[in-house]
């Protein structure tokens, strides 16, 4: 066992104690190398043994271990795209599953740069149009997305992000759960949100993706 493997347990083990987590549902991965470290189906993310998981190789083929979480090419799409990409997080939470159910803001980001930590920490968040759970071609389409991001929603299902470790995926996806509940809150009231300049200056600064 690996201290990311282990890492990868401890963060399970957050994010459903912070409730982002119902049941079953959600699932992690973390890449060692060639080879990719996910959650076997129906894991309690809880409950993750970092010495019981699911092993592919970056096209998502099986080399050892349980059957793999039906997302596993929601994960093999981000370490395609992204070689800094270390961990990838995809959960069925509330908040953000909520507004994954609403019209994006934009054709590059569902939520609008409303505070600076969303810009900082989650930058622009696609919105993937509905697929099944699992589907492979909804994962090559967010695989082939010509702009940089490090975190999506997909529509009616709910948020998948990646990071250069696991803690950096995390916190990624609690900043994004937190800003989607903030939108919800807002509901149909008027709210400024940064503006163009505001939210690309924190970007260059924090190298964070958002072409806003």
């Amino acid at each position: 066992m690996t201290s990311q493997r282990a890492a990868l347990a401890a963060a399970g083990a957050h994010l459903a104690a912070l409730g982002l987590s119902p049941g079953s549902s959600g699932n992690l991965s973390v890449r060692e190398g060639d080879r990719v470290y996910i959650t076997p189906t129906g894991t309690d993310l809880s409950r993750i043994d970092p010495d019981a998981l699911t092993v592919l190789d970056l096209d998502g083929g099986l080399v050892s271990g349980p059957r793999p979480s039906k997302e596993f090419p929601l994960h093999t799409a981000f370490y395609q795209r992204d070689a800094e990409a270390r961990a990838v997080v995809h959960l069925h939470s509330r908040q953000a599953t909520g507004v994954s159910c609403l019209e994006p803001w934009s054709d590059k980001s569902a939520l609008p740069p409303l505070t600076p930590y969303f810009v900082m920490r989650v930058g622009q968040t696609p919105l993937l149009p509905y697929a099944p759970p699992g589907d492979r071609e909804q994962a090559a389409r967010m695989r082939a997305l010509p702009f940089p991001f490090r975190a999506a929603l997909l529509q009616n299902h709910g948020p998948v992000v990646t990071g250069t470790s696991v803690r950096a995926a995390v916190e990624t996806i609690v900043e994004l759960e937190e800003t989607a509940g903030l939108l919800l809150s807002l509901g149909t009231r008027p709210a400024r949100s940064l503006t163009t300049e505001e939210a690309r200056t924190l970007a260059h600064r924090y190298g964070s993706p958002w072409e806003g």
